[in-house]
């Protein structure tokens, strides 16, 4: 009950009021917390800060997080619960932000931990219902297959109960796990691709560098206009090496968060050193995000190695105002790049995270390497409507060893399948973005029909 939707809010004011009105029904001194906001959606093209939610809200402690989950604002009395004031040293691969004042602003980047552990938590029987309708929410997207960004061992005995009471009517799910240690992963019993066609066991999720939106992403050259900034690692260099390597020699498919192009440098390289020390063929590594283009050493030691990619094209089109504050030159104009990698002979499989979660934006953007505003970043990085089609089918299905099942209609295969109301490869690229899911269809049953064709049928 205190959780707000945050996804589809486009102003700072209409944030305010939903918090207030969640104030006013939840009571003085109760938690209220959110996620999905942007500043890229405001109409005042700001983040809202601490003074926002404390007008709003003044007698309850809030903290709404960020869409990528990179980082959050919250209020003064969540500060004050946190025991977080302008006196508090700066937590390790975070930032508490001061505002020009040296007062503290309620952004804290990449460790929100730090206030939102202190929020409540809910039992899997009070969220069960939210998650089982988010999920299903995805098919009016046209998504029939997901890799769930992270969770944690303990957790995941909770996908399998929603699993086995709604199997055919969730979308297909592969969950990347936590790195928790080898004693913890060994008692879990189950290893990457554990499970059946509906749920599995996905790759090891672990974070090299921050998100872009911090920005805490691990970068060769300074920041513009942040004087030496570079971001920053998660861990130093030596822990993410052994965890690469524990994680590798148990048996576990990796997804590395690297967004940076320092940071892809550190993980194919620590992944080159691993796969060198202990060799497995058909691992099937790879590389979430993959903002900033590496150099071609870098990408020519993924290619050798067999180092995948899961990229997020949408971001080009949605993170337009970040990349164009904070980055420069070749690097800016190559930003999530697609044709260079696939050049050099690497797995790339594409995904839309969120901003938004459907593929549409990352279609439009894959094609024509649009930001919001229109501009046109790196033409070169452009690539054909079929390879953005295979990079959201085949190429993601291949990720988690699926590609005998899905990915492609044929015989044989589950019948996966989305009806567009028009053809994706004869449409206008300036008109990619009204393309609309009429139906979806999972394991050969209509699990979507627009609400549009439902009044026509009926």
């Amino acid at each position: 009950p205190r959780y707000i939707d945050l996804t589809a809010i486009t102003s700072i004011k209409e944030l305010t009021e939903q918090v207030a009105a969640k104030a006013l029904e939840l009571g003085p001194g109760e938690w209220i917390t959110g996620y999905g906001w942007s500043e890229d959606q405001l109409e005042e093209g700001r983040r809202p800060l601490r003074a926002d939610l404390d007008a709003a809200a003044p007698e309850n402690p809030v903290a709404l997080t960020r869409a990528g989950g990179h980082s959050a604002v919250v209020s003064s009395l969540a500060l004050t619960l946190a025991e977080i004031d302008e006196s508090t040293p700066q937590p390790d691969g975070g930032v508490i932000e001061k505002g020009t004042d040296g007062k503290l602003n309620g952004i804290i980047r990449e460790r929100q931990a730090l206030v939102t552990d202190l929020v409540p938590v809910a039992t899997p029987e009070q969220l069960r219902p939210s998650h089982v309708a988010n999920l299903q929410a995805l098919f009016a997207l046209g998504i029939t297959s997901i890799i769930q960004a992270q969770d944690t061992i303990e957790h995941y005995g909770e996908w399998e109960a929603i699993y086995a009471e709604h199997r055919g009517n969730l979308p297909r799910a592969a969950v990347q796990l936590t790195w928790e240690g080898d004693a913890a992963m060994t008692a879990f019993g189950r290893r990457s691709g554990d499970g059946d066609e509906h749920l599995r066991v996905g790759a090891i999720k672990l974070f090299v560098d921050g998100g872009f939106t911090g920005p805490a992403a691990y970068t060769r050259k300074p920041y513009q206009g942040m004087g030496d900034y570079r971001g920053s690692l998660t861990m130093p260099a030596a822990a993410i090496h052994d965890t690469l390597r524990t994680a590798h020699r148990a048996g576990w498919q990796i997804g590395v968060h690297a967004i940076g192009d320092a940071a892809i440098d550190l993980a194919v390289e620590s992944l080159a050193d691993v796969l060198r020390e202990t060799p497995r063929a058909d691992h099937r590594h790879y590389l979430n995000h993959f903002t900033l283009l590496p150099d071609t050493e870098t990408l020519a030691a993924m290619a050798r190695n067999g180092i995948a990619i899961t990229q997020q094209p949408n971001f080009t089109y949605t993170l337009e105002g970040r990349y164009v504050t904070y980055l420069e030159g070749a690097t800016l104009e190559t930003n999530n790049p697609l044709r260079t990698p696939l050049n050099h002979g690497i797995h790339l499989a594409l995904s839309s995270d969120i901003l938004p979660i459907g593929p549409t934006v990352g279609l439009y953007a894959a094609v024509t390497r649009q930001g919001r505003s229109g501009r046109v970043f790196g033409p070169e990085e452009r690539i054909a409507m079929i390879d953005a089609l295979r990079g959201y089918t085949i190429r993601g299905a291949w990720l988690t060893r699926e590609e005998h099942l899905k990915g492609t209609l044929e015989a044989g295969k589950l019948a996966d399948f989305i009806i567009l109301n028009e053809n994706p490869l004869l449409v206008p690229e300036a008109e990619i973005l009204q393309l609309r899911v009429e139906e979806t269809w999972l394991g050969g049953q209509q699990v979507y029909v627009a609400p549009a064709l439902e009044e026509t049928d009926s």
